[in-house]
């Protein structure tokens, strides 16, 4: 059984534990019985008991157990690499894996893998002829002696599985007659339904606590690599990107990793978006919550917002198809002759990367404007003022600062974006402040760094990850303003 199928299983017993338990509860009450809680109650709690425990045994059990055979996998492997069979352990486990992984999908019988069989011995081309016959690609090159050892993972792994499977089912089982049999009159459903909902929100909030933790942890150690062999100085003051390979006889020469190009293009090209987007979508904003009426406004807003459901490298095509294309011919037509306006440059993308942000920046606004409260406008009416004058004089005053919260949101946003900046503004690192030509992003620069064959201890890559920390505390910064000029400067109604 697979795991999708078990899944369904338990939701399966979940759903007829509900309504059964829900019936017997009803059934109760209609005996002229008073029960703790609405009968609904008692189904979702046989509903929780059912799939709660049997989820959480399955996950951790998968989790566990594959931590585990990997680490006996590579513990395995140590001898091999001692033996000079071959020479890195990681590549080694990597192959083992994928042997293990393709033994998986093609669903091969435990009995076919005998490695002394005398009329087909398994061999590392054997098994890669025939999986590639089922169209499951195995890496080109490995050793005889990984099979055993990737053999003996996946007798494991099968084990494991099967052995998951009976004690998830029967937790499930457990769980469902358990709920269904406590169905009763003194029993507090709601208060445990409750209960569990609410352990339920704290453990979401936890995950979504510590994957910041996590993203920050697995981005600062591999950044401390970076800075062993990089000095600081060189990275934050440099003015030259160019990152290569050592060649012989260059003295260890790993390139220059100047991270001032490419911030400077970050925050360039995000200006000249924001400079775009912010006007626009105030101004749509202040249209839709002060002027439109509600009919205007039940078809303008949804329209707008179209454009943020929009992928990026939608925009990165009509920006290199388009747009840059326009701008060039434009700056032909005006010379005369030759166009000073590339196809690829910081214009091209920060107009593109402006149309995307527009909702984003009118979204925000709007939903800031609208909570302005109404006695405002009517006591500025009151007192003789416009409709225009109120806007100026009253509503932007109050609504300001969570405005300008919304536009720092927005710059975080802009300062992410990686397919729009690499089809519209190319991949140089250039330091420049005429907005006619190209520059690049770090984000565009952790791509490019990541995507190759570049060894992982290498600086080439571990300079994405020092980009990356950058970035992550840019970003957080910027949040992190954001949040205090709304809180400082927001204004308390009644």
């Amino acid at each position: 059984m697979s795991i999708s199928l078990l899944i369904l299983v338990i939701f399966a017993l979940g759903i007829a534990g509900f309504v059964i338990s829900g019936k017997r509860a009803a059934s109760i009450e209609k005996q002229g019985k008073k029960l703790h809680s609405r009968p609904y109650y008692f189904g979702w709690w046989t509903f929780l008991l059912t799939v709660v425990p049997a989820f959480l045994v399955l996950i951790l059990w998968e989790l566990g157990s594959a931590v585990y055979l990997e680490e006996r996998a590579s513990t395995g492997l140590t001898e091999i690499v001692k033996s000079g069979e071959t020479l890195n352990h990681s590549l080694a486990l990597s192959t083992v894996d994928s042997l293990t992984r393709a033994f998986s999908t093609a669903k091969t019988d435990i009995a076919d893998l005998d490695l002394n069989h005398p009329a087909s011995p398994l061999t590392y081309k054997t098994i890669s002829d025939d999986m590639a016959k089922k169209g499951i690609m195995l890496p080109s090159e490995g050793a005889d002696s990984l099979i055993p050892v990737a053999i003996d993972w996946y007798k494991g792994a099968t084990k494991s599985h099967f052995y998951c499977l009976i004690v998830t089912l029967v937790i499930a089982i457990v769980g469902l007659f358990s709920g269904i049999l406590g169905v009763g009159e003194k029993k507090r459903a709601r208060n445990k339904v409750e209960k569990m909902v609410f352990v339920g929100l704290v453990i979401a909030s936890i995950v979504a606590i510590l994957a910041t933790i996590g993203i920050f942890f697995s981005m600062l150690f591999q950044t401390i690599s970076f800075f062993k062999v990089v000095p600081l100085s060189n990275f934050f003051f440099g003015t030259v990107w160019d990152p290569r390979f050592s060649a012989s006889g260059s003295a260890g020469a790993v390139g220059q990793f100047g991270l001032l190009p490419l911030l400077a293009g970050t925050l360039y090209i995000a200006l000249v978006s924001m400079i775009f987007a912010v006007p626009v979508g105030l101004f749509a904003a202040i249209y839709m919550s002060e002027y439109a009426s509600r009919r205007v406004r039940a078809i303008i807003k949804p329209l707008l917002e179209v454009l943020a459901g929009i992928p990026t490298i939608v925009y990165g095509f009509f920006a290199l198809v388009t747009v840059g294309p326009f701008l060039r011919d434009l700056s032909i037509a005006i010379a005369g002759g030759q166009g000073f306006i590339m196809s690829q440059s910081i214009l091209t993308a920060g107009l593109v990367m402006g149309i995307m942000l527009i909702p984003f920046v009118s979204s925000l606004s709007d939903d800031i404007i609208s909570a302005v409260p109404q006695a405002l406008r009517d006591g500025s009416y009151g007192l003789g003022a416009t409709q225009s004058e109120t806007i100026k004089k009253v509503v932007l005053p109050a609504a300001l600062p969570g405005i300008v919260g919304a536009v720092l949101l927005t710059a975080s946003r802009a300062i992410g974006e990686t397919m729009i900046v690499v089809l519209a503004a190319g991949v140089a690192a250039n330091l420049t402040l005429n907005p006619f030509e190209a520059m690049t992003t770090m984000t565009v620069k952790i791509v490019n760094q990541l995507t190759g064959d570049l060894e992982f201890n290498s600086p080439q890559t571990l300079v994405a990850f020092a980009l990356g920390m950058t970035l992550f505390v840019l970003t957080l910064l910027m949040n992190v303003f954001a949040l205090y000029i709304v809180r400082k400067y927001r204004e308390q109604y009644e």
